[in-house]
């Protein structure tokens, strides 16, 4: 009898070891309280309660003759979208840029999911006073928000510019055959850090935390995931703390309510499935655009390509030279708003390959 007490004890300790370490994450460190970072930025108030921090950049709201609304991406801020100042203010462009849920100095929502991220921004929208109509950007890993937000209020866009969006290998959608090309290219480090996100989410901040492997190459900066023309590029940008110092910010509440959240929603069992979307722009007033490199280590190109066969009015543009970071180059910032805002002639194919 004592040997089975003995031995209940310590599996109950175990369990509580394992718990404790693998299981529940460490409480965020939430932007105003005592001992945690100071709140520098605007925020809005959500219905749910829940404070979300903004940036407003470019034109004027009032004389702007385009709005946009910018998604970040992981690991990334408000403070992250790289056009300049200067190109905003001459294409007329009011820029609204926020930190998302558990991002830099927006509230942690541990409810966080593929249709609150959406409702985040109508209501940002509404509560800023932007209009009825404005445009959707997301700078990296957020085509299922930005195709979501198509469900949920596109009524309201003008256009939406995706730049190499994250994709899910588990869509219902996606064929057997390309989803195993693809997630064949990752590194396996991401490979297993995936699997579990998508298998066993609630395992995912203690795989992320153990010292025994290395958990995401992703995550943890490793450069095997980076093009050549991507190692150039972050080192330039890092220089300048471009993207570098946008991660120490970005997880400054705790790594889990932000980058590890994030690839838990990316990788969960959506509720809709990127193919059930269909064209909320059939009078070619507006246009959905997809930008990847085809270098990109991250983000494989061969699943792009398959929704953009699949949803045909998505305009695709794929660069043969680009990786994953081609975004911080400054020439591609005007040309990407401009396809977005500017030209309106689509009477040519609909997924194009553009070359540079």
């Amino acid at each position: 009898m004592l040997y089975a007490r003995v031995a209940v004890a310590l599996l109950l300790g175990f369990a509580a070891w394992v718990y404790k370490d693998f299981v529940q994450p460490p409480p965020p460190r939430i932007c105003g309280r005592p001992l945690a970072p100071p709140v520098t930025a605007p925020r809005i108030v959500l219905n749910d309660g829940r404070h979300l921090a903004y940036k407003e950049s470019g034109a004027s709201k009032d004389e702007a003759k385009y709005k946009i609304i910018a998604v970040h991406g992981f690991d990334s801020t408000r403070d992250s979208f790289p056009a300049s100042q200067e190109l905003l203010v001459e294409l007329g462009i009011y820029l609204l840029t926020f930190d998302r849920a558990g991002y830099g100095e927006s509230d942690p929502n541990p409810k966080r999911s593929v249709k609150s991220e959406a409702f985040d921004i109508e209501e940002l929208a509404d509560k800023l006073e932007i209009g009825d109509k404005f445009y959707l950007a997301s700078e990296t890993r957020l085509l299922l928000i930005n195709l979501r937000a198509l469900n949920v209020f596109f009524i309201r866009l003008r256009g939406v510019a995706l730049v190499v969006p994250a994709i899910n290998y588990w869509w219902r959608s996606l064929p057997a055959e390309t989803a195993a090309e693809a997630y064949g290219k990752l590194a396996k480090q991401d490979r297993w850090a995936f699997r579990i996100a998508h298998y066993l989410p609630f395992f995912f901040h203690g795989w992320m935390t153990q010292k025994w492997f290395d958990a995401s190459a992703v995550s943890t900066g490793n450069p095997i995931v980076l093009s050549e023309e991507d190692k150039k590029i972050r080192e330039r940008a890092n220089k300048e703390e471009q993207i570098t110092g946008f991660k120490k910010i970005a997880r400054q509440q705790g790594a889990f309510e932000s980058a590890y959240r994030d690839v838990m929603v990316v990788f969960s069992n959506w509720e809709f499935d990127p193919t059930d979307i269909v064209d909320p722009f059939p009078n070619n007033d507006g246009s959905v655009h997809i930008w990847q490199g085809s270098e990109d280590k991250i983000v494989q190109k061969e699943v792009q390509r398959y929704i953009a066969k699949r949803l045909p009015w998505i305009h695709y543009h794929e660069d043969p030279e680009a990786g994953h970071l081609f975004f911080y180059e400054e020439h591609w910032h005007r040309k990407i708003l401009e396809e977005l805002l500017i030209r309106h002639d689509y009477s040519g194919e609909r997924n194009p390959i553009h070359k540079k």
